[in-house]
């Protein structure tokens, strides 16, 4: 659904524009029933040409490996991913699900929920780690809980248009024109990271204080282009003043969604962040905030805006 709500470009120019064919869609495609199941069934077996092949949604494996949990068209749709992906020059996971299994992943994971090439951080997953398509690719991730519909329609536009090459992956195969930076790379809460001054409270909006610190926002260590490319052209969660919940990484949701780990930083003797940002050490970092609350400003501790 969130790919319905690109911009840029649209779902129409896709078609217009850049000469896509789209096979199908839950929402879009004008099959059902058994004409829908002909596509499927001609995409699978190489009668009708598959240069891209999009799933969004965890690969449900049980019970005992037989996909049967979740079942398409009349077979497990493990049955039909296994045989479409082999079918296709292209794969693409779209969401945490596809890409790393996401919330139903999460353990005790009755649904034997896995992605697509990995399970959370491990490679492998339901097509295993050296899995790759008829073109040469691995499975390209685009994940996010949902994925920006503009990440999912630029990456078809390039796959499309024979740009395959130019997109290059990080080691979890994201594109790194998206992935490469972190959520908190706009912020508009950033200042007050700077200065170590937190917020205390929900509902400030973007007021004053980071989230970082208490609400456990996951900005500085999650990847992801979210404060880049806003959402509806206008906001995201931390400008809106909700904590970014590291939806774009595979540990997403954090600690499993135990009691008292969401919208709560995990801190060791009550002070002390457990995760600090990526490529800091604990003691580095404890220096550098300790150093930057002396420095912070008396305007990092007031409200900024005055109605």
């Amino acid at each position: 659904m969130s790919f319905l709500n690109a911009e840029e470009p649209n779902v129409v120019d896709l078609i217009v524009d850049f000469g896509l064919e789209l096979l199908w869609h839950p929402s879009l495609g004008m099959e059902l029933g058994d004409n829908a199941t002909r596509i499927f069934t001609d995409c699978a077996t190489g009668a009708r040409p598959l240069d891209i092949f999009v799933l969004e949604g965890t690969v449900i494996r049980g019970p005992d490996g037989s996909g049967s949990m979740d079942m398409f068209a009349g077979r497990p749709m493990l049955e039909w991913v296994t045989e479409l992906s082999a079918a296709a020059s292209i794969v693409v996971a779209i969401g945490d699900c596809a890409c790393w299994g996401g919330i139903p992943a999460a353990a005790p994971n009755p649904s034997d929920s896995t992605g697509l090439q990995f399970h959370k951080r491990e490679r492998g997953g339901f097509l295993g780690p050296h899995w790759r398509s008829k073109s040469g690719l691995p499975v390209i991730n685009i994940p996010g809980c949902p994925a920006h519909p503009d990440w999912i329609t630029q990456i078809l536009v390039a796959l499309a248009t024979g740009r395959a090459g130019d997109i290059a992956l990080d080691d979890l195969h994201r594109p790194q024109t998206f992935f490469k930076t972190f959520t908190q790379t706009g912020c508009t809460r950033v200042q007050f990271f700077e200065y170590k001054q937190s917020t205390l409270t929900f509902g400030e909006g973007t007021r004053t204080g980071c989230l970082f610190y208490e609400f456990g926002c996951r900005g500085p260590m999650t990847h992801s282009p979210c404060n880049r490319i806003l959402w509806n052209r206008q906001s995201s969660k931390t400008r809106a003043g909700m904590p970014c919940l590291g939806c774009t990484e595979p540990e997403f949701p954090f600690f499993d969604l135990a009691k008292d780990t969401v919208f709560k930083t995990q801190k060791v003797s009550g002070a002390i962040p457990k995760e600090v940002p990526e490529g800091a050490d604990h003691i580095t970092y404890m220096a550098h905030a300790a150093a930057a609350r002396i420095a912070a400003p008396q305007w990092s501790k007031e409200d900024m805006f005055v109605v």
